[in-house]
């Protein structure tokens, strides 16, 4: 997720020739979006279907013209609010299970967040691709951005890099980036109500929605290129989260050997990617905000729990959402249920 801060960093890069054009193409361009309100920041920005920030549409563009993909890149994919930090660390803890002991884990000492690299704002690096380009294979990298808005030479058969995608119950997605939102907002701006996030969040309008068609990009694309795009639930992680990982080792070609099974390896990354161990280390207690992170460690974590909405939204309210979800998954063979 982002952060208004993000463009007073920006302004100061030295950008190379390539990133100048894109920069002043950008720049071409927003004036002529359509606008709406947002969630803590001041606007989102209607971009080839989804609403975006300024600094979302900034990186996508960038991203379709410099980023080079390689065979071997692993994106981690999720709307926001829908286990991002949780996939971020398990694909981590799987591509590098045989590097790192696990009473030493990194994600012992770090947010995952700064061992997955946030694309749309890892692209922009010190004003060209050298940082990102400069990464090892195989680049492990996060997004939040719709399967659509991904060049070609990404999501083409002829790209072997993969993506990992997570979803979750749109109730629990609005509940979450409802608090998630009033924890960002500005001092002295009055919190965003439940109602009127229910209201942005039912006409589509929150950060990289609608999230219905979010999803859909994904499922979609998953279900053309088995092989490429993997889909995740949120309630299967919970309910079955061995198999889930199991299921994601495989896709990426790493699949759990005997001999790992039986030192309970599988186990073991459960263990360290769970909710209450990541949010219990003290690294992710920390919630120091600065102007390079103006989101805290601690602000990614509240209850990880399944059917939380349950507190906070009125029968009225899920049955609206129940009603949307069902109209917009109608089908097509996906469902929460």
């Amino acid at each position: 997720m982002e952060n208004s801060n993000f463009f007073a960093i920006e302004k100061e890069l030295k950008l190379d020739e390539g990133y100048q054009k894109t920069y002043k193409n950008v720049d071409e361009l927003l004036p002529t979006l359509l606008r709406s309100k947002g969630w803590w920041l001041d606007q989102l920005l209607q971009y080839q279907g989804f609403w975006l920030s300024t600094y979302g549409i900034r990186g996508c563009m960038l991203i379709d013209d410099h980023f080079n993909p390689r065979p071997t890149d692993i994106i981690v994919a999720t709307s926001p609010k829908c286990g991002t930090t949780w996939l971020r660390a398990l694909v981590f803890s799987i591509i590098n299970r045989n590097s790192f002991d696990f009473s030493d884990h990194p994600l012992r000492k770090a947010n995952p967040r700064d061992l997955v690299h946030f694309l749309e704002a890892h692209i922009r690096g010190d004003g060209s691709t050298a940082s990102i380009d400069g990464l090892p294979s195989p680049r492990l990298l996060s997004t939040h951005l719709p399967y659509s808005l991904f060049p070609e030479c990404m999501t083409d058969d002829t790209s072997a890099c993969r993506f990992v995608y997570i979803c979750r119950d749109p109730k629990d997605v609005l509940v979450s980036k409802w608090h998630f939102a009033n924890k960002l907002r500005p001092k002295g701006v009055p919190p965003l109500s439940l109602e009127e996030a229910f209201d942005l969040f039912c006409k589509g309008v929150s950060h990289y929605g609608p999230f219905w068609d979010h999803v859909l990009g994904y499922w979609k694309a998953s279900l053309e290129s088995p092989k490429k795009v993997l889909c995740l639930k949120y309630e299967d992680v919970k309910k079955e989260p061995l198999g889930c990982v199991r299921k994601v080792a495989n896709f990426l070609g790493v699949p759990f050997t005997p001999e790992e099974e039986n030192k309970e390896i599988v186990e073991e990354i459960v263990k360290l990617c769970s909710f209450e161990n990541m949010s219990n280390q003290d690294v992710n207690k920390s919630d120091t905000r600065s102007q390079e992170k103006p989101i805290s460690n601690s602000d990614f974590f509240r209850k990880g729990e399944v059917g939380d909405w349950v507190n906070h939204l009125s029968p009225q309210m899920s049955e609206i959402l129940d009603q949307i979800t069902e109209q917009k998954f109608q089908g097509t063979g996906f469902s929460f249920h």
